[in-house]
């Protein structure tokens, strides 16, 4: 597998990614250690989605397989959950290309 498992919970695919994807349904108040420091989750986290494992500030970048992914659309504190209620994708963007008049 490529990446590292953080305390058992986490999968962190690059160095670089400020996200982790659930290993397992997760709970809030999960604790996890990712490396050398803690990281609690604010609310319940499905299996196979993102937590955030730093700060992301609004309009920021979303890292994970050591490549942006998406834009916070609005803060993101440590130990949230990182999904479509605060990024949008911007990967595939078949939308915005075309907005440009490319091709996707």
């Amino acid at each position: 597998m490529k990446g590292r498992v953080l305390d058992g919970a986490l999968l962190r695919l690059s160095t670089s990614d400020n996200v982790g994807t659930t290993v397992d349904d997760l709970e809030s108040g999960t604790e996890i250690d990712a490396d050398g420091r803690t990281v609690v989750l604010a609310e319940d986290v499905p299996f196979g989605h993102k937590v955030a494992l730093e700060p992301v500030g609004s309009g920021g970048e979303v890292r994970k397989y050591g490549e942006v992914i998406g834009t916070a659309t609005q803060a993101i504190e440590v130990g949230e959950w990182v999904h479509t209620h605060n990024c949008e994708s911007t990967r595939g963007r078949g939308d915005r290309a075309a907005a440009r008049g490319e091709s996707a």
